[in-house]
């Protein structure tokens, strides 16, 4: 079975070659889904979380305010730190979970979706790295229009990660977002074909 990592900086355009790999007929494990499943309310994650950050992470609904949590972690290191000692473990278990179950039923080839794959992960433990790419301005320009983040913000949220020049020389396979949705379906298609000749 091969271990395929797919990564993105945020608004890259990530998920929609997810999507696309999904419908060619591909296993995609979604480690932000993942992470939400994890998350969710009663669960030991949850616990942990409200344990160490307290109420105030909770939503009106019960559910965790992402938000809030985002928030008080974005400029500690320290909270940051104690966060992803409480979720990290959990995700790495729950995806070695997946990964053997989805091996016993067979599965050739799994898509790992990761979007800080180079940031806490090697990425020598997967058979290829794909990276999708898109311009600063372009994805500056998606998360203010699709998540209302005003130009600070989103800025912020980008700064935060690896610079994708790095990302670049680093990932196997390369999907440029820089234009239609056709053109990024294209060169989906010809990484799709490329993972399934890898020995």
């Amino acid at each position: 079975m091969k271990n395929i990592g797919l990564t993105g900086n945020i608004a890259a355009g990530k998920s929609t070659v997810a999507r696309l790999f999904a419908e060619w007929g591909a296993t995609v494990l979604d480690a932000d889904q993942i992470v939400h499943d994890l998350q969710s309310p009663g669960t030991p994650v949850f616990r942990a979380i409200t344990d160490r950050f307290g109420t105030e992470v909770v939503a009106d609904d019960g559910s965790l305010d992402r938000a809030v949590l985002r928030g008080m972690v974005f400029n500690d290191k320290a909270a940051l730190a104690d966060l992803n000692a409480i979720v990290h473990p959990a995700v790495a278990a729950e995806r070695q979970r997946l990964i053997d179950e989805a091996r016993a039923g067979g599965v050739k080839l799994i898509i790992h979706d990761i979007p800080l794959l180079f940031e806490v992960m090697d990425p020598a433990k997967f058979a290829a790295v794909v990276l999708v790419d898109a311009p600063v301005a372009a994805r500056r320009e998606r998360l203010e229009r699709t998540r209302g983040l005003g130009r600070a913000e989103a800025e912020s949220m980008i700064a935060a990660q690896l610079p994708s020049a790095e990302k670049r020389k680093r990932a196997t396979f390369l999907i440029d977002n820089d234009g239609s949705f056709e053109r990024l379906e294209q060169q989906a298609t010809v990484v799709w074909k490329a993972l399934q000749r890898l020995r």
